[in-house]
């Protein structure tokens, strides 16, 4: 057998960052949220930390970084809308799904009175959230400690990097079949 450990380098690459770092989580959830689109994931990560030094917050966990991260995302990768409003929930949703060429079947029309009149908003997030797992795509119910609806969607094979990840933020995030 031919020796090929000329042509493999095991070496791992050596990191730039802390891996503990707040920064460094923050990046790796847009990356997360932006799957395959590492572009995006930087441009949201340069005004969520435009956005912060501008509030005099600072860039640390101590940082309400919640609010400029949802903004930095905003109808791209995440969204944030009333509670009682279904239809900017099915257009947000909309939005971030056809990033990935996928429609989401609601199971009818908010133009049909008998539609509108059996679901709300959190129920069409479950249902948007049951109708992503089918094309491995997860929607995450976000708590952003106000009354609103919000989320992003990531693969659902990071489904445990997510959690994790969020638990280590301190931001409370749970599937969208059970929205805050």
């Amino acid at each position: 057998m031919p020796d090929n450990s000329d042509y493999f380098d095991f070496e791992e690459e050596e990191r730039d960052f802390d891996e503990d770092d707040f920064e460094a989580r923050i990046w790796n959830l847009f990356v997360l949220i932006n799957p395959g689109d590492e572009e995006l994931a930087l441009q949201q990560f340069n005004r969520w930390r435009e956005a912060l030094l501008e509030s005099g917050e600072g860039i640390d966990e101590d940082a309400d970084w919640l609010p400029p991260m949802m903004a930095a995302i905003a109808w791209q990768s995440g969204f944030e809308v009333e509670r009682s409003d279904a239809d900017a929930l099915m257009s947000a949703v909309n939005e971030l799904s056809a990033r990935w060429n996928l429609q989401i079947d609601w199971g009818g029309d908010l133009d049909d009175e008998d539609f509108a009149a059996e679901v709300d908003a959190p129920m069409l997030m479950a249902t948007a959230h049951d109708r992503l797992r089918e094309h491995n795509y997860a929607l995450w119910s976000v708590d952003t400690g106000n009354e609103t609806l919000a989320g992003w969607m990531a693969l659902n094979r990071d489904d445990d990097a997510m959690l994790a990840l969020c638990s280590l933020l301190g931001v409370e995030v749970r599937p969208g079949s059970d929205p805050f």
